[in-house]
């Protein structure tokens, strides 16, 4: 089983050496070479991508509060959703990936405290070209000095949809990320580490369209002591109930929203939100990520939104906040983002 899992899921390169060249390629194919850092955790950056049991997709339930199933579309053999943006996305083409995104970083250390960092990606992305190549998140994880590793599922392929799939339903969330701590346990080569990342603390990132995954993740697991924290990247677009919700009852979490001009409306509405609920919150992010906090911080209004992952109040920002979380020091990690304060 591991050594068929271990050949499934082709090792790939560390990100942290796949930045792109002067050219503005990166390496081919979804390889990438394996980063040669040594360190006194985990030797060398591991980044994979795994098939998983349970994912987002396929799905083939009903779409939540409605009547209607998520694939309404038939033509001849082929099933399709209807998208509200106009057109039909086709299951064939959209939602048939069950891969997922695992990194471990050179200098990984079971040994010390360790968090599970999930990212829920955006609209018309894959995860080989956008989350790995594009947006360097594995890359910024290693640079952000966190002991930490991540998991990164396929929603939508390449597709203007931001769908949670089975993450719509109780329970599966739960599911994933306990195969998650599996197939990290491969990967890093060391059946411990199934046992470790099975009881890590859990920390979400959600970029854009991925605040709809993530804010159901939040309904059904969002209780669970695992939760340390949210991050949404521009990413306040809707099901700002399920944040303002999550946030006031977990007071022992931190929450931490960047935006642009683009998501600006939806976040000052999440504020309202919590201004109801008797949340405060600051305008300014502190040095540390502490349980309780929340923090809404506005990007200069020449920011795009399609690089904010990569550049918005500094660059490396997704780096910048995750070196922000503490009590999780990786050893011997360059802490490079540490010195982009705001």
């Amino acid at each position: 089983m591991r050594a068929a899992l271990v050949a499934l899921a082709t090792i790939l390169s560390a990100c942290v050496a796949a930045q792109d060249d002067a050219s503005g390629t990166t390496a081919a194919n979804g390889l990438f070479a394996m980063q040669n850092a040594r360190s006194t955790g985990f030797p060398a950056t591991r980044t994979a991508l795994i098939p998983f049991d349970v994912t987002p997709f396929p799905y083939s339930g009903m779409i939540p509060d409605t009547d209607k199933p998520f694939l309404d579309v038939t033509d001849g053999e082929r099933h399709g959703h209807s998208s509200p943006r106009g057109g039909v996305v086709w299951e064939d083409q959209a939602y048939r990936d069950h891969r997922v995104l695992l990194s471990i970083p050179a200098g990984f250390d079971l040994d010390r405290p360790a968090v599970i960092v999930v990212y829920f990606h955006g609209n018309n992305a894959t995860l080989e070209r956008d989350v790995a190549a594009r947006q360097q998140v594995p890359r910024q994880l290693a640079d952000s000095g966190l002991n930490a590793v991540l998991v990164a599922p396929q929603f939508a392929v390449n597709a203007g949809d931001s769908s949670a799939g089975r993450f719509w339903e109780p329970n599966v969330f739960g599911r994933f990320i306990d195969e998650a701590a599996s197939h990290l346990a491969t990967l890093h080569g060391s059946e411990r580490a199934a046992s470790v990342l099975r009881s890590a603390p859990v920390v979400f990132v959600a970029y854009s369209g991925g605040y709809l995954p993530a804010a159901f993740s939040l309904k059904y697991w969002g209780d669970s002591g695992r939760l340390r924290g949210v991050v949404l990247m521009d990413a306040a677009y809707g099901e700002l109930d399920k944040f303002a919700d999550w946030i006031a009852a977990r007071r022992d979490a931190f929450f931490f929203s960047a935006y642009s001009k683009s998501t600006s409306d939806g976040n000052l509405s999440l504020q309202q939100l919590l201004s109801q609920r008797g949340v405060g919150f600051d305008t300014r992010a502190a040095a540390t990520l502490a349980g309780g906090s929340v923090t809404f911080l506005r990007a200069p209004d020449e920011v795009v939104h399609n690089d904010f992952v990569t550049r918005a109040w500094s660059a490396d920002p997704l780096a910048s906040v995750l070196s922000r979380i503490g009590g999780f020091p990786r050893p011997g990690a360059g802490g490079k983002a540490r010195l982009k304060r705001t």
